[in-house]
């Protein structure tokens, strides 16, 4: 059975710069991704259902670039690292380095961009 989380409205799903083993599906709701910039939170965007959140550090396995918290209720699937792993053990070894790498990029962007 999926393990689930349900989020109240302003409730924090994942803060900037900690880590964690854990991805998540949104099955409902909508959430919003802050990056602080001095005592302000900066809004980098929206995740809507259907959406995943939490993928970058997920995949490449360092802290978490933003926070994410609701802005209405919502309910997501907890989708753990060993799952992922155990799914990808029998893919060929090229595909985890695409998924590494497109991480990478993706982590090296973001941190380009000024907020």
């Amino acid at each position: 059975m999926a393990n689930i989380v349900k989020l109240s409205p302003n409730q924090i799903l994942l803060n900037e710069g900690e880590h964690s083993r854990s991805m998540y599906w949104v099955q409902s709701g909508q959430l919003v991704v802050t990056k602080k910039r001095g005592n302000e939170d900066v809004i980098l965007g929206h995740v809507y259902t259907g959406e995943l959140v939490g993928e970058i550090s997920f995949l490449d396995k360092e802290s978490r670039s933003a926070t994410v918290k609701a802005t209405i209720e919502s309910e997501l699937i907890v989708i753990p690292q060993e799952t992922f792993d155990n799914i990808f053990k029998g893919q060929p070894k090229w595909l985890d380095i695409l998924v590494k790498t497109l991480a990478e990029r993706l982590r090296k962007a973001n941190a380009r961009i000024k907020i």
